[in-house]
């Protein structure tokens, strides 16, 4: 039988207790084995407990160790499944795909809304689709949830209590898992399986909202590495300087200090282009860069570890936060529709005799 190593970290899928009592972390393999018998006729699963805890508590040195462990065992397997709790599991997802390059076999992630101790849990589908995933999906790192196969770094969390609680808006899915599963070939091998687990977590995530004080990011900046900055549609920010919130003196002290920023939209989908508005052509003139259609966990773990990589900063780090590590980010085709014509006030035509 194919080999396929089983990681758990916690979340729902493994708890115990529930509604209306507040859920708790309990022995997750003894209900693995109870509950779902039938992954065991798929591969021979190596259980690990790697920790268990409720995803909220998941940090940047827990990626990178679990990184470092999935490289020392994935050549071992024809594939992995990592167990996750849902809140946390696109950041987790992104870190695994820039950490873990060319991987030798699927690496699946997956959760549940229910633990899987409870009668109507989807844990148990998740489950045996993720095991099937990791036997037959793409080689990378993906995440499995309601019968979809979704590219780690592309997904979103988009509800709390319906089972379809991922999507990916600007990339299609990698898998359906239905009557019969069918799958995409996914990223093509580029080299040998590599480590990257260094990251810099000192990155802070600003979204830009009407009435946002620009006083308060600018006090932030002589504590931080890198910037995230979550803007409105295709990258813009206010500017007006009469108004007396200009974001403009963030990009020149943040570049004056040599604090990268990324820019990514807060619209669902398509991505940034600095080069439509006046807004962000000022943002590329002091340094910042476009995340073209990253979501905002990719571009923040890419931060992280593009700051690791290229501690100096300058172009090395700009390129790198502009160039896909994993899939990532779309590039040669544009990730915004152009701005539409401008319409032409019709003419008046005087009566003539």
């Amino acid at each position: 039988m194919p080999r396929v190593l089983l990681l758990h970290t916690g979340g729902t899928l493994g708890m115990a207790g529930g509604r209306p009592s507040a859920l708790r972390p309990a022995a997750f393999f003894q209900t693995l084995r109870r509950r779902a018998p039938e992954l065991f006729q798929l591969a021979d699963i190596e259980l690990e407990l790697f920790s268990n805890l409720d995803s909220s508590e998941m940090q940047p040195e827990l990626w990178s160790r679990m990184a470092a462990h999935l490289h020392r065992r994935l050549p071992e397997f024809d594939g992995a499944v990592v167990t996750h709790g849902t809140d946390t599991l696109a950041y987790t997802a992104s870190a695994l795909s820039f950490m873990l390059r060319n991987p030798p076999c699927p690496v699946v992630l997956t959760g549940s809304q229910r633990p899987l101790g409870e009668i109507r849990s989807d844990a148990r589908l998740n489950l045996i689709d993720a095991v099937l995933s990791a036997l037959q999906g793409p080689r990378e790192v993906t995440i499995c949830f309601d019968s979809h196969l979704y590219r780690g770094n592309r997904t979103r969390k988009v509800k709390v209590a319906e089972y379809d609680a991922f999507e990916s808006p600007n990339f299609p899915v990698l898998g359906t898992l239905g009557v019969d599963a069918t799958f995409e070939a996914g990223l093509k091998t580029r080299g040998a399986f590599r480590l990257h687990e260094a990251l810099d977590p000192r990155v802070f995530f600003l979204k830009v909202y009407p009435g946002l004080d620009p006083a308060l990011p600018l006090q932030l900046l002589p504590h931080v590495k890198g910037l995230v900055l979550e803007a409105y549609g295709a990258g813009n920010v206010p500017i007006a300087p009469e108004l007396g919130r200009s974001l403009q003196p963030l990009f020149i002290q943040a570049r004056e200090r040599g604090i990268p920023v990324l820019v990514v939209s807060q619209a669902y989908r398509n991505g940034v282009d600095l080069t439509l508005y006046e807004s962000g052509a000022m943002a590329l003139a002091q340094g910042a860069v476009g995340g073209a259609d990253m979501t905002p966990s990719a571009a923040l773990v890419k931060l992280m570890q593009g700051l690791a990589e290229h501690p100096r900063g300058g172009e090395p780090l700009a390129r790198f936060l502009r160039t896909p590590v994993a899939g990532e980010l779309s590039v040669g085709r544009p990730t915004v529709p152009p701005p539409a014509p401008k319409r032409r006030r019709p003419t008046r035509v005087g009566r003539v005799g």
